[in-house]
């Protein structure tokens, strides 16, 4: 079963994996960008799917690999997202809507996988 937590990261995930595609919509539709848009659909539709991967990890160490992918799927988007920015394809409060909510995962996923080390060396030691 899923904590609370759990379900608010896959609600997190879900919710910016919509901004971002509809964000990519725009970007091709609107602005004819193409490279840039399909880089960001991948890494940022991938947070959630690597979260979800994670939920059915076989091991702690598995779960902290797919959150970690998570994690850095997330640094990624960042990237592009302030790329898109600097090029003149997002104006600025486009760009910090979706910066603050990708950042806001970032933190969480950090938190995540800093926690679940820890966790995991604890137990290692314990055993």
């Amino acid at each position: 079963m899923m904590s609370d937590f759990g379900k608010i990261m896959e609600e997190k995930c879900m919710n910016f994996a919509i901004r971002i595609v509809n964000l990519c919509k725009f970007l091709i539709d609107e602005r004819h960008e193409y490279k840039i848009s399909d880089q960001l659909f991948r890494s940022g539709t991938s947070i959630g799917a690597n979260m979800a991967e994670a939920q059915c990890a076989i091991t702690k160490k598995d779960f902290i690999a797919k959150v970690y992918i998570s994690l850095k799927e997330c640094n990624e988007s960042l990237f592009w997202i302030d790329l898109l920015k600097k090029t003149g394809h997002l104006k600025p409060e486009q760009y910090q809507s979706i910066h603050d909510d990708c950042e806001e995962l970032k933190r969480l996923l950090v938190s995540i996988t800093k926690t679940s080390r820890f966790n995991l060396d604890k137990e290692i030691v314990i055993e």
